[in-house]
């Protein structure tokens, strides 16, 4: 493993670990992207996947929020749908309509399409703008690797891009679920040792996206996306066992105390799910992440305010990472962002002297 500047603020790791902080740490999904004018600069000359493909240009908008805001974590700009594209699929991202795969995988025998990657070979420029930001981050703030989670990608692999009841995905796990675990338990496979790269890397810590576990219902999760999950877990932290994991099932209310139950170290919700419920739910088991409504960041900064004082009273001040329960969006102020992250500062710091 690369050697790395000292770390300045281990404020997330510490607690990710279930440590007791002197202040509540941020960060935001989707902190590097389109609502940033000096992102919108980079892209204004270079492709979406030419910026994540190249490691200065993926290393260079990483580091734009870190910059611009006094942000807890950075986050690697990359893309879920890097591991599709491993596994031997075209993934092209359309202006206005998001992914689309000219090409999907339409039924079982078109499984025999995938390759089976070398990680390092596939999806070494991930590897390389994980260490490149490393050492430009120079120990700042620590710095996240993420994945997307087994089904969620299948459900792009499948539909063919964006959808919002991703029923040709969801048809796969009736009528052909032998076909639909060899899926997933392909994607995997890849998705284990590309996080455990990240960490070799330099990413301290990692983030599993299930952006889609909320469209199957209880006994589904059970059956195809819960046992994956719960293995990437295992395996990831057999082989890093100092790296926090961290769970984002969105929309998957049902599936808390069962992801509480895991390996995974945080846990974190949407918008939709209720701090305090999910608090004394999960307990000691594992740190909570989230929860603000993103749309809370188009209302002014004093509205900002209160929300923030609202999330922090219903997670209370320790074992919480202050988060979106979603991503920034494409039309968000900057400085509505940075009011949020102020609002965390001073309110999670107030909270703790009392």
């Amino acid at each position: 493993m690369p050697e790395f500047p000292p770390l300045q603020n281990d404020l997330i790791l510490r607690t990710a670990r279930g440590e007791a902080t002197e202040r509540t740490p941020v960060w935001m999904m989707r902190q590097a992207g389109r609502y940033l004018p000096e992102y919108q600069a980079v892209r204004a000359e270079h492709s979406f996947f030419e910026v994540v493909g190249t490691p200065e240009l993926a290393a260079t908008v990483t580091l734009q929020p870190i910059d611009r805001f006094p942000l807890d974590a950075a986050i690697i700009f990359s893309d879920i749908l890097v591991v599709p594209q491993a596994l031997g699929l075209e993934v092209e991202m359309v202006s206005g309509k998001g992914p689309h795969f000219p090409d999907p995988i339409a039924s079982p025998d078109d499984l025999d399409r995938l390759v089976t990657p070398d990680v390092d070979d596939a999806l070494g420029h991930v590897f390389a703008a994980l260490t490149r930001t490393r050492h430009d981050l120079d120990g700042r703030v620590p710095l996240i690797g993420f994945a997307g989670a087994p089904w969620t990608l299948m459900a792009y692999m499948i539909e063919g891009g964006g959808s919002k009841t991703y029923n040709a995905a969801r048809k796969w796990l009736y009528a052909h679920p032998d076909a639909a675990r060899r899926l997933l338990q392909t994607i995997t496979d890849v998705v284990v040792d590309y996080l455990i790269g990240q960490v070799e890397a330099g990413a301290q810590l990692l983030q599993v996206f299930d952006s889609w576990a909320g469209l199957l219902g209880p006994q589904m999760f059970r059956k195809f996306l819960f046992p994956f999950l719960e293995q990437i877990a295992d395996r990831v932290k057999d082989a890093c066992p100092e790296v926090p994991l961290i769970v984002f099932a969105k929309g998957a209310h049902h599936a808390l105390d069962s992801l509480a139950d895991t390996a995974y170290d945080v846990i974190s919700l949407d918008w939709t799910m209720d701090p305090q419920a999910a608090s004394l739910l999960v307990g000691d088991r594992a740190v909570l992440q989230g929860n603000l409504d993103p749309c809370a960041l188009y209302a002014d900064p004093d509205a900002i305010d209160r929300e923030v004082q609202h999330m922090l009273a219903g997670f209370g001040p320790q074992r919480h990472i202050a988060n979106l329960g979603h991503g920034m969006h494409p039309t968000h102020d900057p400085e509505h962002a940075r009011a949020f992250i102020d609002a965390v500062h001073r309110h999670s710091e107030q909270m703790r002297a009392v």
